[in-house]
């Protein structure tokens, strides 16, 4: 097993585990299904002896392996998800942060949530997330355009609907 200092380690866990973990959120939608793909980047990082070029080549390729890890949890989730009815009752539920634009941004597909995800949240640019996705410049493009106009008809609906309600408030008050 090769070996990698404590201080690399801790480096790479503080700079990278909340990005783990909010990617494949945005793939799972489980926030214990997250902590378990997190733990199974950095076991990966960790127990490989993997040299990167630079910081921009290493967490391109933690993106890359979160998200296929992501993937192969998802084609095997089927026989991941059992457990015995007894000791279900004894696991806590984690409550994942709630916020409208969070509800809104994960009811999006699949590829408009990372794609947004990785560049208004992470700041790479188009170029950079079709090389992490495998898709072309254009299809990202597409991606994030698309989510947007999504996000925007969802939202100012919702604002359209909650002024609707106050008005019906404020009529039927007086």
């Amino acid at each position: 097993m090769p070996y990698m200092d404590n201080r690399n380690a801790e480096r790479l866990i503080n700079t990278y585990a909340d990005m783990i973990l909010r990617i494949s959120f945005m793939y799972l939608r489980q926030t214990h299904d997250a902590e378990d793909i997190c733990q199974t980047v950095f076991l990966k990082l960790l127990t490989r002896d993997i040299h990167f070029e630079n910081l921009t080549h290493e967490k391109a390729w933690i993106i890359r392996t979160t998200i296929n890890a992501c993937k192969d949890h998802l084609r095997t989730a089927f026989w991941n998800r059992h457990t015995a009815l007894d000791t279900a009752n004894e696991i806590p539920a984690h409550e994942a942060p709630r916020s409208e634009l969070l509800d809104q941004v994960m009811a999006l597909p699949k590829n408009y949530r990372i794609s947004i995800y990785l560049h208004y949240y992470e700041g790479y640019p188009v170029q950079d997330i079709a090389a992490v996705l495998g898709k072309s410049e254009n299809t990202v493009s597409a991606y994030l355009s698309r989510g947007r106009k999504k996000l925007k008809a969802e939202l100012e609906n919702n604002d359209v609907e909650r002024n609707t309600e106050g008005a019906m408030c404020y009529v039927q008050k007086y």
